[in-house]
């Protein structure tokens, strides 16, 4: 037989064997959407309702009502898809159309009152209900919360807050009904954290009882200005005040920049900033001024005031003292932008784990069933250990925005350190998890629709505005250090700052640690306190010896960065880990303090295990990491039953998460094409 006669054969009984056409015909069943919350496999443990509204932390009935008022109306690019209504922005448009559609939302919005009180309302409570809409805002689309937040809480904060009652009584009403729109001219393209270094000049003409502000070079420009560009009618400016030939440091001014048609006042000049990487639906712009004459009433002055004949008024006569003086209120905005990156993390993580809990990969058997992404102890490490860290940033945020509306004079100074710190960890911890969701959800989170990637871009901008979270972090060292050291001269013990513990002996960590010692909350504190403790002595001894070489402190500080960054993160887990307990004991024993429990304790041990410092300084051996390392997946096994009853609690509505968080294999059928 030739070699081709016998191929022919062979491949002819391969074609026609019985046992291999039956394999080869038979059929294999398509993939399909089971709702995670129909699974026996994911039970409900705990009250959603209850937690929602323990992380929420106030107000979750005018959230409710916000986010109604929102999904009810097309201006909020409301969609039916298969029986599930969606509310997200329209990032195909253009950056003109984008800001157009936020103002008409934000008519919207003032025509059923939402902002009635916002400014003109006192008291805490009313506070912290403005604070819980402008969290709502951001849900919906951050272009919409930074432009209200712009007007309300910058350019609102700041009349109220360094202005007296003659700018209240002219100012705040027309603000809340949008008579006036405002913005916060402080930056400068020369200067952004440094504040005090701007260098826009005001100086006061006593002959006409008038300001002059002038923008004496190229530098000087105001810049990311919001609302600037397009809308805004009027701007608190931030320049260096200059009295007979003498500067008197930064104050904050009141000019109008457009008039009632909305053209561009004489002496102003205003130039959009551009196309953004996000937050196209708000309109920042840079302006000049050229000697723009201002009244002398037009001076906030809670802090120091101007004469008629030009005299400088101030009851606090130290330069340093008055500009922290004048500083110490403007903490609002870190207030609100903890609290916006808080929910931000929250709706990528709903997404991620919902969609986690419906996709199937792989099977881990021959021939068996593939496996549900999260039932992977991998993705349960992707996942888990941020929903933990989400839940205790949720309680500092609110245990943040509760301590700025009972502020008082005296408590300025630990509510700056408390804000620069969470600005700093809640903005990051945003964007690493909004970063880990993206990558968890595979090639869907690079379709806008999705959300998270469009997220990561929005929300990119708040590690930076509001004070560059590294310049936060070591501001806050520099204060630890200062009551550090005041305290050490006077020779009193340590309070303030949440430093009592170190007036206590230091605490000694077990040499080998178990599962127990790790989740108990005597271990959690004491371990924490001592990274803080230890960091805070090396931070001194090596200011201090950079001093005693003839080191200025200033050059002591930069030089020290690292220690000081690395105190900065210990001040600010053990702080959040105080909110976190403030909250889980304040519940009563059940179900939801049990799972709190178990999510506290993740919250600390993967603290543990992510900071190079527990090594690098000793506080932990290699074998108490590993015990560490070890007790994270333990911990990933526990919270999985619990994983889609943890991001409901969030507390997010349907409407504002995406397709791939519901019926994903519907979302993206052929008869959703061509619907």
């Amino acid at each position: 037989m030739d070699s081709a006669t016998f191929r022919t054969k062979v491949l002819s009984r391969h074609l026609h064997n019985p046992q291999s056409q039956q394999s080869l015909i038979q059929s294999s069943t398509c993939l399909s959407y089971s709702p995670p919350d129909q699974s026996e496999s994911e039970p409900t443990l705990f009250d959603i309702h209850q937690m929602r509204k323990l992380m929420d932390g106030h107000n979750w009935q005018d959230r409710d009502m916000m986010y109604n008022l929102m999904i009810r109306s097309q201006l909020f690019n409301r969609k039916d898809r298969d029986g599930v209504v969606f509310a997200c922005p329209n990032f195909n448009q253009s950056m003109e159309q984008q800001r157009v559609m936020t103002m008409r939302r934000i008519e919207y919005l003032l025509s059923h009152g939402a902002f009635d009180g916002f400014l003109t309302a006192k008291g805490p409570e009313n506070e912290l209900r403005s604070f819980a809409l402008a969290d709502c805002y951001g849900v919906f689309d951050h272009s919409l919360g930074i432009k209200l937040g712009v007007h309300f809480f910058l350019w609102g904060g700041a009349i109220l807050n360094l202005g007296t009652k003659r700018h209240h009584d002219k100012w705040l009403r027309d603000t809340e009904t949008y008579k006036v729109s405002g913005c916060f001219a402080m930056t400068e393209l020369g200067h952004g954290s440094n504040v005090r270094g701007i260098e826009t000049l005001t100086k006061y003409d006593a002959s006409t009882g008038e300001f002059v502000i002038n923008t004496p070079c190229e530098s000087a420009q105001k810049y990311w200005i919001g609302g600037a560009a397009n809308h805004a009618t009027h701007a608190v400016v931030f320049s260096q005040l200059e009295i007979d030939g003498k500067n008197q440091g930064v104050h904050a001014f009141i000019a109008q920049i457009r008039d009632t048609n909305g053209e561009i006042c004489p002496k102003v000049r205003i130039a959009d900033c551009g196309h953004k990487i996000g937050l196209n639906g708000v309109d920042n712009g840079r302006i000049w001024f050229d000697n723009l004459r201002i009244p002398r009433e037009n001076l906030l002055n809670s802090v120091a005031d101007v004469s008629q004949d030009g005299q400088y008024l101030s009851t606090i006569k130290d330069p340093d003292q008055r500009f922290a003086a004048f500083m110490a209120p403007l903490v609002f905005g870190r207030v609100t932008i903890s609290s916006s990156a808080v929910y931000s993390a929250k709706i990528g993580l709903a997404i991620a784990t919902r969609y986690s809990l419906t996709r199937k990969a792989f099977s881990i058997t021959p021939n068996g069933p593939e496996v549900l992404l999260l039932d992977y102890p991998s993705h349960q490490r992707r996942l888990l250990p941020l929903i933990a860290q989400t839940y205790a940033m949720s309680f500092a945020g609110n245990y943040l925005k509760r301590l700025y509306v009972t502020r008082t004079p005296e408590s300025y100074k630990y509510i700056h350190v408390v804000s620069s710190a969470f600005k700093a960890t809640l903005t990051w911890h945003n964007m690493r998890t909004l970063q880990e969701c993206r990558e968890a959800i595979g090639g869907q989170g690079l379709k806008t629709e999705n959300r998270i990637g469009q997220l990561k871009s929005e929300y990119d901008v708040q590690s930076t505005f509001e004070g560059d979270n590294k310049v936060l972090m070591q501001q806050v060292s520099k204060a630890l250090l200062s009551e550090f050291v005041s305290a050490r001269k006077k020779k009193r013990p340590l309070k303030g700052l949440g430093l009592e513990h170190m007036n206590k002996p230091c605490p000694v960590i077990p040499s080998k640690l178990t599962s127990s010692a790790l989740r108990s909350i005597d271990f959690q504190i004491e371990i924490l306190c001592l990274r803080e403790r230890d960091l805070l002595n090396r931070f001194s001894a090596e200011v201090a010896e950079y001093q005693a070489q003839g080191v200025s402190i200033e050059k002591a500080f930069t030089l020290t960065y690292q220690t000081a960054e690395d105190l900065g993160k210990a001040f600010a887990d053990l702080a959040i880990l105080r909110t976190f307990l403030e909250a889980e004991l304040a519940e009563s024993t059940g179900e939801l303090k049990d799972i709190l429990s178990i999510v506290r304790s993740m919250y600390v041990t993967t603290t543990l295990e992510e900071d190079a410092a527990f090594l690098r300084y000793g506080y932990l051996s290699t074998d108490n990491a590993a015990v560490v390392r070890k007790e994270v997946t333990k911990l990933c096994g526990e919270l999985r039953p619990h994983a889609l009853a943890l991001v409901k609690s969030f507390g997010i509505p349907d409407a504002f998460l995406s397709p791939i968080a519901f019926d994903w294999v519907q979302a993206n059928s052929w008869s959703a094409v061509r619907n």
